[in-house]
């Protein structure tokens, strides 16, 4: 069965999460992924967070085979400092399609892959640059990782409980890695892979993560610019002023979330609760209301256990569910039949658990096709499959040119 990638190309050059994740989206999705990593021996700060000498290939094969955002994808090692790896990266790209990158800025072009260099031997080359802050801006050649980004976009300071003393809650590497980084890239491409066909020109993207959240929080900048009022953490309908949109702990100690925005679900709700008396109180701007309202839903939350609630709430129509931990999550009874949680085979027989695809398509649905690869495992193929004869691949191997 074909997929809706199927035939596209794609190097990646890319190392911490957001790059990989962003083309494990099209790998999914059928496009055939290369992950160009680097080769030699690893020095100074590189040789310190990979640690690769003291591990053997056995060791370093099971690691890969857990790195979920490196499944569908092939692996190269290539030394792009030295000019006859270069050359071979170059033929590499004379037939992609998409390259992505998340080196700091300046460093691809001075690597001499970036998109000038590259798409003078591909036109119809689409170049994907995801950074932190973006290709150009004040803060374009500062470090920084997720927490940074959705601070400098505002959206951290908006999330925290209101008596927190103004302490942000930090909601994990979410929403900029991942959403406002490798999704968002991952969308740019396949609009730019539109735009080709109109074209037949590739282009240049230049994805910022901070950009991305930014997008994210677009309605919620909206209500700024409309108002000129901050949204502060916990006094937002959204963040925790409301007590109808809010989590409550249960008879068992666990954590329950009701997101009863609509008057007919608060309605409910209420009756629910036996609180009928405080449904005419919902739009309320009046704090004691709003306080009465939290401590008796928390009252009533207290009186049954989270699975009692979740039956009697989603049989009355609320939005209502448990707060799941991850490892619940893992065996929730919905996520497994959507198949969001798979077992993928890898080539020595193992079998591991992934997250599964999260678009389902009718005609052409994307698949997992393999583990992640062990780090060089297809560069003599890859060698090969470019017109290198093994004695060339056994020099370069030598002279630390690939691995």
């Amino acid at each position: 069965m074909s997929m809706p990638l199927d035939g596209m190309k794609v190097i990646d050059l890319s190392r911490l999460s957001p790059g990989p994740y962003c083309t494990m989206l099209l790998g999914d999705m059928g496009a055939e992924v290369l992950v160009v990593e680097e080769a030699g021996r690893p020095s100074g700060r590189r040789a310190a967070q990979r640690s690769e000498n003291s591990k053997d290939a056995d060791t370093r094969r099971r690691a890969a085979a857990r790195d979920t955002l490196g499944r569908n994808k092939q692996s190269i090692r290539l030394n792009l400092k030295h000019l006859e790896g270069r050359e071979i990266f170059y033929r590499l790209v004379g037939s992609a399609d998409v390259v992505l990158e998340g080196f700091r800025p300046g460093v691809a072009k001075r690597l001499g892959v970036d998109f000038d260099s590259l798409a003078s031997r591909n036109p119809r080359l689409i170049y994907c640059s995801l950074s932190g802050y973006g290709q150009y801006g004040p803060y374009a050649n500062q470090v920084g990782h997720d927490i940074n980004y959705i601070s400098i976009a505002g959206a951290l300071g908006m999330i925290g409980p209101e008596d927190g003393n103004g302490k942000p809650a930090i909601p994990l590497n979410v929403l900029a890695d991942y959403a406002g980084g490798g999704l968002m890239a991952a969308f740019a491409i396949l609009c730019a892979v539109i735009a080709r066909e109109k074209t037949g020109r590739g282009q240049n993207i230049d994805m910022a993560m901070s950009d991305g959240v930014l997008s994210l929080i677009s309605a919620l900048a909206a209500t700024y610019f409309a108002s000129g009022s901050n949204i502060q953490p916990g006094k937002f309908v959204l963040n925790g002023a409301a007590p109808y949109y809010n989590t409550y702990e249960t008879k068992d100690g666990r954590w329950f979330s009701i997101g009863a925005i609509e008057p007919w679900f608060y309605e409910n709700l209420c009756r629910a609760l036996d609180c009928e008396y405080l449904i005419e109180y919902q739009v309320t701007n009046d704090e004691k209301k709003i306080s009465e309202i939290s401590t008796a839903f928390q009252k009533q939350f207290k009186t049954k256990t989270a699975e009692e609630w979740f039956k009697i709430l989603n049989e009355i129509d609320v939005c209502a569910t448990p707060v799941l931990t991850l490892e619940q999550a893992m065996k929730d009874p919905h996520n497994l039949a959507r198949e969001m949680i798979i077992e993928v085979d890898g080539a020595d027989g193992t079998s591991r658990q992934q997250i599964g695809i999260a678009p389902k398509f009718s005609d052409t649905p994307g698949k997992v096709r393999n583990q992640a690869p062990f780090p060089g495992e297809h560069t003599e193929r890859v060698l090969r499959d470019l017109g290198y004869s093994d004695d060339e691949i056994s020099d370069y191997r030598k002279d630390e040119i690939v691995a």
